[in-house]
């Protein structure tokens, strides 16, 4: 099981001065920490794409392009790219082009984003949502196959022997879907035989188990290569030395942004006994000590068969060396030992 960590570039809200952190700042910060993931011997990065005030990076593939540089072994993808309101070509060109700079260590996540803010920004209809997504899909996957390309759609320019370069290494980008929790979004991964990456940010893990088995059933029933089944989750989680002490710096900070999107959405504030449950072992979170996220890691990987686990680590912004601290006890202390618990499982 891959061990890695996802970011969405949160900015760091400072009540004393009721300041948010510059955009500048926190890119400055995300490529340091992206360093010291790969120094610490994690296997893979994600960043997400986003278009609000509370967010620094709209474009994943230049963060990661910045992280190529400074890196050796680690996976640089995104997490996600919104395809639906994206231009595939030019997606794919962007992403080549990191794979071709990284030595073949880019990655792709598609998703249809769980924020809205892209559609109008580039002139795209939310009543054409799956639509889009179904045919952006389409094209990506087609370029990612082929290098001359014929095609037409509804939603974008039609395609006539059109040459898409560069080409990524080996002549193939790893594209994985991310979902949130439709089932027809599970069934498209496993009928299409994409890796799959789960987001699980509230209740009980458990609860979606049903998803992981449709996932298999279809990838089964469809044929794919067992050697090339690929299933992830994403989760909300964060690391510290005492788990207490990391809980009364970490909650308010995260209850914050949940407070920040719930206000949009209509959810009830966020409460500290959501915090507590979500560190128990049937909650969503892993945050608290080595010990504690070692113990909730290797549950959800036998609950779920995962091959990749996804810490989300800047949620609510916290602070670049809380967050490097997290990294570091996630590198040299945590992520040993579980990987140490799999071989002697077999």
């Amino acid at each position: 099981m891959e061990l890695g960590i996802s970011m969405f570039g949160d900015l760091h809200f400072d009540p004393a001065t009721n300041t948010v952190q510059a955009p500048g700042e926190r890119l400055k910060e995300i490529i340091e920490e992206i360093k010291l993931m790969d120094e610490v011997g994690l296997d893979y990065f994600g960043i997400g794409e986003h278009h609000r005030p509370d967010y620094a990076v709209p474009s994943p593939e230049i963060v990661l392009a910045a992280a190529s540089t400074v890196t050796k072994n680690i996976k640089l993808g995104s997490a996600v790219s919104v395809v639906s309101s994206s231009d595939p070509v030019k997606l794919y060109q962007n992403f080549a082009m990191v794979d071709l700079l990284s030595g073949g260590r880019a990655e792709l996540m598609a998703g249809r984003g769980s924020f809205i803010e892209s559609f109008p920004l580039f002139g795209y209809d939310l009543r054409d949502y799956d639509a889009l997504f179904e045919e952006k899909l389409d094209l990506l996957l087609k370029i990612n196959k082929e290098a001359v390309v014929t095609w037409k759609g509804k939603h974008r320019a039609p395609l006539q022997e059109q040459m898409v370069l560069p080409r990524a290494t080996n002549n193939h980008l790893p594209v994985w879907i991310a979902v949130g929790g439709t089932p027809s979004s599970v069934e498209r991964a496993g009928r299409l035989g994409l890796p799959l990456m789960i987001a699980i940010i509230g209740g009980s893990p458990a609860q979606f188990q049903p998803f992981f088995e449709l996932y298999k059933e279809t990838w089964q029933q469809y044929g794919h290569p067992v050697d090339q089944y690929q299933v992830g989750i994403h989760v909300h989680g964060f690391y510290g030395e005492d788990s207490a002490a990391l809980s009364e710096m970490y909650y308010p900070l995260y209850a914050a942004q949940m407070d920040r999107v719930g206000r949009t959405r209509g959810w009830p504030p966020y409460r500290r006994n959501q915090f507590d449950f979500g560190k128990t072992k049937n909650g969503a979170l892993v945050i608290g000590d080595a010990s504690e996220a070692i113990d909730k890691i290797l549950y959800l990987q036998e609950l779920f068969g995962l091959t990749r686990f996804a810490t989300h680590m800047d949620t609510g912004g916290p602070q670049h060396k809380d967050i490097m601290k997290s990294i570091e006890i996630y590198g040299t202390k945590i992520a040993p030992k579980v990987r140490e618990a799999l071989k002697k499982q077999g």
